[in-house]
């Protein structure tokens, strides 16, 4: 693949630590035999998705280039039958990913859309997996590819909404002759959302992982 392609790309989840209660009533510090961390009533509600455009910017990486993604993927949980899995699995996804990345230097937009094959979320955040399925000429080594994203959805808690993706300067394994290559992404898998958005919104509607559906 060119180092161009490289950089177009294709296109681990976040973890979010909340803390809730005041000081007085604070746990201590080290949790010992028979301390129990409360864990929220499980209650059904709509179904996971995420929806938004926004373009981001790499704080790593200053360039003109304009990197757009946008997302509109939804939860099936148990659709998609697997050999040792007939039922599917609670993170089952549908939808899509589109990407749009403006190369500044060459003065063109390489365009890929990829078909979700996979979703978790959180409060706030998501992680989901795409498979490409189009792809321009310059992207055409992706096609079939599954790809990684994170998202999160800064809400009320201010700050710009972010992007994670499965390229650039993540996902690398070495080879049994110790060189550095691009790893496969396996479903839901991401990075954490370390690219800030610029222009453009996401929205992450969360629903906890729901049991197996039971009866004929």
């Amino acid at each position: 693949m060119s180092t161009t392609s490289y950089r177009i790309g294709a296109a681990a989840a976040a973890v979010v630590i909340v803390l809730t209660g005041s000081q007085a009533s604070a746990a201590p510090a080290a949790g010992g035999a028979g301390t129990r961390v409360p864990v929220p009533e499980f209650r059904p509600g709509p179904t996971a998705r995420v929806t938004g455009s926004a373009d981001v910017r790499l704080t790593y990486w200053p360039d003109s280039d304009v990197r757009t993604f946008t997302f509109d993927a939804v939860g099936r949980p148990y659709s998609r039958p697997m050999p040792d899995l007939p039922g599917g699995l609670p993170t089952d996804a549908s939808g899509t990913v589109r990407i749009a990345h403006r190369v500044a230097e060459q003065d063109v937009t390489v365009r890929m859309v990829a078909r979700v094959d996979c979703l978790a979320t959180g409060p706030g955040v998501a992680v989901l997996t795409a498979v490409v399925t189009e792809a321009d000429e310059l992207a055409r080594d992706e096609l079939g590819r599954r790809l990684g994203f994170s998202v999160y959805d800064a809400g009320r808690h201010g700050g710009p909404d972010r992007v994670g993706f499965s390229w650039s300067v993540v996902n690398a394994e070495q080879d049994e002759d110790g060189t550095w290559g691009r790893a496969d992404v396996g479903t839901c898998l991401g990075p954490g959302p370390f690219a800030p958005v610029v222009r453009g919104d996401y929205t992450v509607r969360h629903q906890d992982l729901l049991p197996a559906p039971t009866g004929g």
